[in-house]
């Protein structure tokens, strides 16, 4: 194929973030873009999910069937990983994790329904590092004693030098950048791919790019999601200590 019609064809992909309108407020101008549409349409499918979930554990029946199968069955999943990795202490961290996880999974395959996913959008993945972050330091200080969290930040090796502490302060600072940035590039990278799919190859690309589909927006979006669920409930299990 001609380079000439490649680069044609690629200065017709659109990956960039949109502003769809704008309004003013205390002399400012902000923009509601594609992104904010997107998070919109997932938290409303989660919300539709969770009153119609909501309404048929009320009217379960001992014999699940149907939707309460459904209910019933994402409920003990998430369940089952959270506790498998953190033990007991992890009920309290259920909730969180389990609505995380659901967030991010819908936001990364909706590119299978003509969306932009969120989380290809650096201002989605960041609030989710940066909550994943305060939660970790809030289990910190409930669990350790000032005394334990100064020695630790100044370790690996007694007599605890405060030498240690700004290169564990840096590393303590890495963690949100690091949940952030990983799920934001592998997402962003499957969009950016499948847009030059469907522009060079036109018309012709809705024949066959299904595999690809199949690919950066189910099973790369499905494995970010639970590496990003892994690495907070590692990071939260670590300042908890051993399990009673």
């Amino acid at each position: 194929m001609n380079s000439s019609i490649l680069l044609a064809a690629g200065a017709d992909v659109d990956i960039y973030i949109e502003g769809l309108f704008s309004y003013k407020l205390f002399g400012h101008t902000f923009w509601i873009t594609t992104t904010h549409v997107c998070v919109l349409i997932v938290m409303l499918i989660m919300l539709g999910f969770a009153f119609a979930a909501n309404r048929a554990m009320k009217h379960a029946s001992e014999v699940p069937t149907g939707f309460q199968n459904v209910v019933e069955l994402v409920v003990e999943k998430l369940d089952g990983m959270v506790r498998g990795v953190m033990g007991k202490k992890g009920n309290n961290f259920v909730n969180y994790v389990g609505t995380v996880f659901i967030f991010i999974l819908l936001s990364n395959i909706s590119g299978l329904f003509g969306l932009r996913p969120p989380t290809a959008d650096y201002g989605v993945t960041l609030p989710l590092a940066l909550m994943t972050f305060c939660i970790i330091h809030f289990v910190q200080f409930k669990y350790n004693k000032p005394k334990e969290i100064w020695k630790d930040m100044c370790s690996p090796l007694p007599p605890w030098l405060p030498i240690w502490f700004p290169i564990n302060l840096i590393s303590e600072v890495a963690v949100p950048i690091s949940l952030s940035l990983r799920l934001f590039a592998n997402v962003l990278s499957g969009t950016i791919i499948m847009a030059l799919v469907y522009a060079l190859l036109a018309k012709f690309a809705y024949f066959w790019p299904g595999v690809l589909h199949a690919y950066f927006d189910v099973f790369s979006g499905c494995i970010q999601t639970y590496v990003f669920c892994m690495l907070t409930m590692t990071y939260i299990s670590n300042q908890m200590g051993e399990e009673e």
